[in-house]
């Protein structure tokens, strides 16, 4: 299996640590308005990638997701909505989970909602403190981006790319409690009104960065094989998670692999809750077969941008019910099909960087090979292939969903969550 590693720049041979499992760990969402196209691709790539791993090659995989289940969004959203921030992110974590479940991915194996570990958060964080590597000042505290003299690596970003970038997605430049207007928030203090937990440096909530590393520390131990998530996430959330997590382990480097998927755009910009400019998974789902909308996404390579196209989607209904078609044949009697070099090309496109478009042409081949065949020919062996491939790897049902068993669907589990410890400032948890 060769991945891209964006620290190289190239594609690199990707095998797990002997006697342990795949640990891959995958940025969740910020539940207050799901599941668009973007969340639905970068979700989907991993979850052919984890079958991959498992059904391909059989290695043990662990798999943690979570939810960022206390954030600035989520506030001021429920705040809009006159809703409890805890009641929103629930609804919209369900519909989330819903939407994935129809689509056939494998749960995460932990699911887990940040303020179930407020208490490791606290103990990273005053281990950052204590080492000199963060400040505490007027009930916040600051992680010191100098004290990292790679920081920024990931991507290759000089300092003003870095300080626009983390303007543009959350950064507060002009917080007067900052050394740097880099420096990142590893614990905010508490507003009126806001939900709040007690912290040695007063009430408050933790920052987003260090929710990410102490799930992946908790869950994952000290070394993550494959750390992902949106490309938008490479900086600067995967760039402070690294500088604090390599802090914190003595591992080197704390994550083996970062994989980005590229950003989904709609009308030429990225597809995002910010911009409004969404692409609803639920809405399709109405319309479409599920393994249209995924055959969809992942018709898409994951490293390339791409842009929603209506027109694609419906030509990709085509390749659903050819699919359907070549599974659902009588095997037949006959002479066999000769499958066999259909699965060797399917694994060789998968190893390559994940090359997903590349892998449904082989299936897709391989279905018209099995349609093809003479009446009466014994196509089961071909079936088989097709299976092991378009189902077991891409995850397709390969049937349509009114035939789809309720039991079929794996449920994912609602996440772990822990309510604040600081009931005066927050009225709508009770």
């Amino acid at each position: 299996m060769r991945l891209y590693d964006p620290t190289t720049g190239q594609l690199e041979r990707f095998r797990p640590e002997p006697g342990r499992p795949v640990r891959v760990y995958v940025c969740g969402i910020t539940p207050y308005d799901t599941t668009h196209l973007g969340h639905a691709f970068t979700y989907c790539v991993f979850d052919v990638l984890i079958r991959h791993f498992e059904t391909t090659h059989g290695w043990r995989v662990r798999y943690v997701q979570n939810v960022t289940d206390i954030d600035d969004d989520i506030v001021r959203r429920a705040r809009e909505l006159g809703v409890g921030w805890r009641e929103l992110g629930m609804e919209w974590t369900a519909r989330f989970t819903d939407d994935l479940a129809a689509l056939n991915l494998r749960p995460p194996d932990v699911y887990a909602g940040a303020t179930a570990y407020v208490a490791p958060m606290l103990g990273h964080i005053a281990r950052l403190v204590d080492g000199g590597l963060a400040y505490a000042r007027d009930g916040g505290v600051y992680f010191r981006v100098d004290a990292d003299p790679g920081f920024g690596r990931l991507t290759g970003m000089d300092r003003a790319e870095m300080l626009a970038t983390a303007n543009a997605r959350g950064n507060h430049p002009d917080d007067p409690r900052k050394d740097d207007p880099l420096d990142f928030v590893l614990w905010q203090p508490a507003a009126p009104g806001e939900p709040a937990w007690h912290s040695p440096w007063g009430p408050g909530r933790p920052g987003w960065h260090i929710e990410c590393s102490t799930l992946a520390l908790a869950l994952l131990g000290d070394r993550v094989d494959i750390h992902g998530g949106g490309a938008d996430l490479a900086f600067p959330h995967h760039a402070c998670e690294m500088a604090q997590s390599e802090a914190l382990v003595p591992a080197r480097p704390w994550v083996r692999w970062w994989v980005h998927t590229a950003m989904v755009r709609m009308d030429g910009e990225k597809m995002s809750k910010s911009l409004g400019n969404l692409v609803m998974v639920r809405d399709l789902r109405a319309a479409w077969e599920p393994d249209t909308i995924r055959l969809y996404l992942l018709r898409h390579g994951y490293r390339e941008a791409w842009e929603w196209d209506a027109r694609r989607l419906a030509e990709t209904d085509a390749w659903t019910q050819k699919l359907h078609a070549a599974a659902a044949r009588a095997p037949g009697h006959g002479t066999a099909l000769d499958a066999a070099s259909f699965g060797p090309r399917f694994t060789a496109a998968i190893e390559h960087d994940l090359d997903t478009p590349a892998a449904i042409g082989v299936a897709l081949d391989l279905a018209d090979a099995i349609l093809a065949a003479p009446s009466g020919a014994d196509v089961g062996l071909a079936q088989d292939v097709l299976r092991a491939v378009a189902g077991r790897v891409l995850g397709l049902w390969l049937k349509p969903a009114a035939a789809i068993a309720p039991q079929e669907r794996r449920p994912w589990p609602a996440p772990e969550t822990t309510p604040p410890d600081v009931a005066a400032f927050a009225p709508a948890a009770a």
